[in-house]
């Protein structure tokens, strides 16, 4: 949110609308913004008071330049300026009986604390705040409570920034309960559980962090909600019912906790709170009211420091974010679940024509990834040939998945009982899936192995469209690219009337053929051709292993840090 403030933008997540500016604009002590450089970006109006001067005739200017001044009057050097070097540093400081300059040509001595302002972890300014150093030492009190004040809330802006950044970088709720976990512990609690919902109606307490981490061991189990929420006073029960986010303190933790649970996730509760010793605590819900998901809960072990009004705002804040993120997480899982059952259930099981072996697999993405469209097939043909596919539907989702099943059946209909060169039957398929898939494009490799399969010889004559090239593994220890038979993806905007090509090569008695999709040779910060030349060094030292044991170890192999699905079909023909 942003919002006009003084003539400036000030931007942050909130408690709530208005929030952060309210207390700006109504705070007794002076703020200045400046940018990296120490120039002024913003001022509130206690120090357009303070400095006697107009925020438009400061904005923009050097506030060492303008301001600071020596006991005489005379402009500062530089070098020596605390101010500067904490900004320089990107670090937070403090001064006191600094001589700065009014509008009026009066110089005023003054306190002031400067907090850095990050953004990603990088330094966009620094929030100046100062008091007259000429009043009493109990007005100097009160000004360093509000300074004190002002540098909490800004530390609990960076930190709510700072959560609403990690948690968005995964989809995976454990992760993000896991971050969220070292941002709140020492931060702004002790420690921090995290209670989550089911759809059967259970609570599971996920995540607890304590000074030392994650406690496994306070975590429990499961515990059923009741049925009746007035039944249990505890306050969790009450938030994760529907409730208002709760503040409560020792005392009444223990008038809670003197009292039979209602609950066996009561009974857990109060355990966990008398184990780490509260003595002020917060509960908040995840998500909002029409959809909670479950609660967020931080302790305070030191009833010096208890949670104020403000730390249950930003905590709340804090649960809303959460539950989103939780929420997001879920509906993932569900759908990449979904696409994946989907994905398995129609990659049909392999024929073992004559002496010929087959083996394939399918890899999921890694978790944290999207599901993709990658599929293999292997079907005898109305003629008893051997058709291979492999192919990739453009896409990472539950749409690519349902697309590579749409095409996996036209193209064995379009196959099975015309005796056809496969560019050929790519074209037919081609011309097809723009009327009755909703595929936008892909990439496939279709082939024949032609030959009886029982005594051979064989031939391989495929087409590929725009897929990554076969591999044949040779007796003699020979490994080759099949790159021709290169034609355009499927989908391709229409432009040329070229039929389709396809390439022939006669497979050698004890050849292996691989065919792959791009998730086996993709590697981060790397290029294709590192990609396919560590496939192929791989392949070679694997070549005389089974093949199912050579299929299994090439996914094994792989470069951590991959995002893609990978399918994998290989062809073994016999020693004659």
């Amino acid at each position: 949110m942003a919002e006009d403030l003084g003539g400036e933008r000030w931007s942050g997540p909130t408690a709530g609308p208005g929030f952060w500016s309210r207390i700006v604009e109504q705070l007794d002590t002076a703020l200045i913004v400046v940018d990296p450089a120490g120039s002024i970006l913003a001022v509130n109006p206690a120090a357009e008071r303070l400095l006697g001067r107009a925020a438009g005739t400061m904005r923009g200017k050097d506030a060492h330049e303008l301001l600071h001044r020596d006991p005489e009057g005379s402009r500062l050097p530089r070098q020596p300026c605390p101010l500067l070097r904490s900004l320089t540093e990107g670090a937070a400081a403090r001064g006191e009986g600094d001589s700065f300059l009014r509008g009026d040509g009066r110089q005023i001595a003054i306190s002031w604390s400067a907090s850095p302002l990050l953004t990603d972890g990088c330094l966009t300014g620094m929030a100046l705040l100062f008091t007259d150093f000429t009043g009493d030492h109990g007005a100097r009190r009160e000004r360093a409570a509000y300074t004190s004040a002002l540098e909490d809330i800004n530390e609990r802006l960076t930190l709510v920034a700072e959560i609403t950044d990690v948690l968005g970088q995964t989809l995976e709720a454990d992760e993000a309960l896991a971050r969220l976990g070292r941002l709140l512990v020492p931060r702004l609690a002790d420690w921090a559980a995290v209670d989550l919902r089911t759809s059967s109606g259970q609570v599971h307490r996920v995540a607890v962090t304590g000074p030392a981490g994650r406690d496994a061991g306070l975590e429990g189990g499961c515990e059923h909600l009741p049925e009746v929420a007035e039944e249990d006073r505890s306050p969790l029960v009450q938030v994760l019912n529907g409730g208002s986010a709760v503040l409560w303190e020792e005392r009444e933790e223990q008038a809670h906790t003197a009292a039979p649970p209602g609950s066996p996730l009561a009974a857990l509760h109060g355990a966990f709170l008398r184990t780490v010793r509260a003595a002020s605590v917060i509960t908040v819900p995840l998500g909002s009211r029409r959809q909670i998901t479950g609660a967020l809960t931080l302790v305070r072990t030191d009833p010096a420091h208890p949670f104020s009004p403000a730390d249950l705002d930003v905590a709340s804040d804090i649960g809303r974010r959460v539950g989103l993120v939780v929420d997001n997480a879920r509906r993932y899982g569900r759908q990449r679940a979904v696409a994946e059952a989907m994905q398995r259930n129609l990659l049909a099981p392999l024929p073992q024509p004559g002496l010929l072996r087959l083996a394939a697999r399918y890899q999921p993405a890694p978790v944290g990834s999207q599901v993709g469209g990658d599929w293999y097939d292997a079907f005898e043909l109305k003629d008893g040939v051997l058709a291979l596919v492999i192919g990739d539907v453009v896409g990472h989702d539950l749409a690519a998945a349902a697309g590579m099943a749409q095409l996996h059946g036209i193209l064995r209909s379009l196959a099975w009982d015309h005796t056809e060169p496969p560019g050929a039957v790519v074209d037919r398929l081609d011309d097809a899936m723009p009327a009755i898939t909703t595929v936008q494009m892909a990439t496939l490799v279709l082939a024949r192995v032609e030959g009886d399969p029982r005594t051979g010889p064989w031939t391989l004559r495929w087409t590929s469209a725009g897929h990554p090239p076969p591999l044949l593994l040779t007796p003699g220890g020979q490994a080759q690219y099949l790159t021709a038979g290169q034609g355009l993806v499927l989908g391709a905007p229409p432009g040329t009337d070229a039929i389709r090509p396809d390439a022939v090569l006669p497979l050698p008695p004890a050849s292996t053929l691989l065919l792959y999709t791009d998730g086996l040779i993709e590697i981060p910060g790397s290029d294709l051709d590192t990609g396919m030349a560590l496939l192929r060094r791989h392949a070679l030292a694997l070549a005389h292993a089974p093949l199912d044991t050579l299929c299994e170890e090439l996914l094994a192999r792989m470069p951590p840090g991959s995002t893609d699905d990978v399918a994998l079909l290989a062809l073994r023909l016999p020693t004659l």
